[in-house]
């Protein structure tokens, strides 16, 4: 559980009036969706700040904001809500869900890759509901901002599924920094973003920087098919675990394929020699 005071004592943040022992839950960046509880954060976007909409957020029934720019803050009409200064929202949602992350004693599940991120984690989510209740990343909301904010969505459930994109160098770092995946999944090494990354090397480094903290402990499944995947296996003292169509040579494949159109496809799946 999280508080107002976690945020003053672990992050520097300041309280400029309200309750620090609130407990922090319900987070939300949009005023046009906020429901009656939430904590408002106010981001800066390229075009707009996000600072400025904290009177309409409490209007529609937020009970605290988080706000980095608090210069057309009125607490003599707003002296009764809980508002919390910081340093940068968005710099702090990322340490906040961080935080959040080591207090959970849950399984954490991330997806990556060039294509078929959302459709993966998707899958697997599905997959995982029919025996974990399931906190997945809604849509592909997989950036510095929707992965922290899906951390913060956590209640009860017993599994994450968390999506992670990139455009740079060092952003998929940073997001396993917060979220600190047990198993990773890198579903291909495309074309996209290769103007940030020079080359399908670049990417596969990129994407590859989801097991900077790997330990033995951690298991990354990525698809043995791609020629930049296939290549995994000892690149660290985690398990890697190889995945594809027809090849044999993959921990898991599929046989039998059969694509029945709109009624879907049927395969036989081997796992390590049997099916």
């Amino acid at each position: 559980m999280l508080y107002v005071s976690d945020i003053i004592s672990r992050f520097n943040g300041k309280l400029l009036c309200g309750d620090e022992n609130m407990i922090l839950d319900n987070f939300c960046k949009d005023t046009r969706i906020i429901k009656n509880g939430d904590i408002y954060v106010g981001i800066k976007g390229e075009s707009f700040d996000g600072n400025n909409f904290y009177a309409d957020a409490f209007d529609k029934g937020a009970k605290a904001c988080i706000l980095d720019n608090t210069t057309l803050v009125d607490t003599d009409r707003y002296g009764d809500k809980t508002i919390i200064l910081v340093d940068n929202t968005l710099e702090c949602i990322g340490k906040l869900a961080k935080y959040k992350r080591s207090l959970l004693n849950i399984p954490v599940v991330a997806i990556t890759g060039s294509v078929g991120k959302t459709s993966t984690k998707d899958m697997v989510a599905s997959v995982l509901s029919t025996k974990y209740k399931v906190l997945k990343t809604e849509g592909n909301n997989n950036n510095n901002i929707g992965l922290p904010f899906t951390i913060l969505r956590y209640k009860d459930e017993d599994v994450m599924v968390i999506e992670m994109g990139m455009n740079h160098f060092g952003e998929i770092e940073h997001l396993a920094d917060i979220g600190r995946p047990d198993v990773a999944v890198i579903t291909n090494i495309g074309q996209s973003h290769i103007e940030n990354l020079g080359s399908r090397e670049g990417i596969f480094k990129a994407k590859m920087e989801m097991t900077k903290l790997f330990t033995k402990d951690n298991t990354l499944i990525v698809n043995g098919d791609d020629d930049y995947l296939s290549k995994t296996k000892g690149m660290g003292e985690y398990k890697v675990v190889y995945y594809g169509i027809t090849n044999p040579e993959n921990d898991v494949y599929a046989k039998d394929i059969e694509n029945n159109g709109l009624n879907g496809i049927k395969f036989t799946a081997v796992v390590d020699g049997g099916e």
